[in-house]
């Protein structure tokens, strides 16, 4: 991973949790840097980064408030996509990561050529997202 890539990779983390970048614009960044994906895990408060020939970086989050829940509710983790995706006055990063958590949601796994977020719990148990048309 070059320099470049990996300050692309920082900004678009941080640019996340200040609320600066939208998801579709943040795919769109990492995507044309030559990244294939990403995987969230809010049990480490990490984002790791991945590149199609296996290099890959991790980078500290910002710690999301609360534990992850013991059980899975998949019907919330889709309601609080449906929240992040009409982008309401309250949504935030930090406040859909709690929502998450306390819905049982461990982490997610963003695969741009899969084009489809899966989103998994301590059991992993999942929910799987596709990208908007």
């Amino acid at each position: 991973m070059n320099a470049e890539q990996n300050a692309i990779a920082r900004t678009c983390l941080h640019a996340a949790q200040e609320g600066r970048l939208s998801f579709p614009d943040i795919v769109g960044r990492l995507s044309a840097a030559g990244f294939e994906g990403y995987t969230v895990d809010y049990r480490r408060d990490s984002q790791i980064f991945y590149l199609p020939e296996g290099d890959s970086v991790a980078m500290a989050m910002q710690p999301a408030a609360g534990p992850v829940a013991a059980r899975f509710d998949a019907t919330e983790i889709a309601r609080l996509v449906r929240w992040a995706q009409a982008s309401p006055a309250d949504y935030g990063y930090a406040a859909f990561s709690a929502r998450a958590k306390a819905a049982g949601c461990a982490g997610y796994h963003v695969s741009f050529l899969g084009r489809r977020v899966v989103y998994f719990g301590r059991t992993a148990e999942t929910h799987v997202e596709h990208f908007p048309p």
